[in-house]
């Protein structure tokens, strides 16, 4: 039987990928792509700025091309839209951005990473039951990073079953950042482990 897909997720992403080929046509490869992802921080415990006072040395920084919030008490959250050579350098030059206006801050989460079988089902356009069925006959789709209501997927392993495994097309521009969050989100797991057990790590 033929796998129904969302006409217009199908369609959306077929065109980022063409836009992103003519546009490597065009340049040679060479020149900046557009990034959108989240970093969100907890703020030290000596930081006594006000939230605008905060967005404005935010701003001053580099930081124009986000939208800051906060949710839970002490923490900040940027939503960016930024422009770079590669997804490493746009998340990177973001960090170094807030970490230049907020000294002290410590990375809580890099968005997107962490999805449940919902998000994954939604970037190709198919239900998730489609894809729970999918997954459990097939011993090659990624494990759980978390075992749970819900479950949780990194999703960077997640896209590349859906390319390798199913055919779908994957943006481009998602694959890529996919894998730098997932990169900093095991490094942050890894330093707050080491904190909890009175380590001290040495190094980038």
């Amino acid at each position: 039987m033929a796998r129904k897909r969302h006409p217009k997720k199908a369609v959306e992403a077929a065109v980022r990928v063409a836009e992103s080929a003519v546009y490597s046509l065009r340049t040679g490869g060479v020149g900046p792509m557009n990034y959108e992802f989240e970093l969100i921080f907890q703020l030290p415990a000596s930081e006594r700025r006000s939230f605008w006072e905060l967005v404005e040395a935010l701003m001053e920084a580099g930081c124009d091309d986000a939208i800051v919030g906060t949710g839970h008490p002490g923490r900040l959250a940027l939503q960016f839209d930024r422009d770079a050579d590669s997804a490493e350098a746009a998340i990177c030059s973001a960090f170094d951005n807030v970490e230049s206006a907020v000294p002290g801050v410590d990375l809580v989460e890099a968005v997107p990473d962490y999805v449940g079988l919902t998000e994954i089902a939604d970037i190709i356009g198919i239900s998730r039951q489609a894809l729970r069925k999918q997954a459990l006959s097939h011993p090659e789709f990624p494990r759980p990073i978390h075992f749970g209501k819900p479950s949780l997927w990194h999703l960077s392993p997640a896209l590349d079953w859906l390319k390798r495994y199913r055919g779908d097309t994957v943006d481009p521009e998602l694959e890529s950042i996919a894998k730098v969050a997932m990169r900093l989100n095991i490094k942050a797991q890894q330093v707050q482990a080491e904190r909890s057990h009175g380590v001290v790590a040495v190094g980038g």
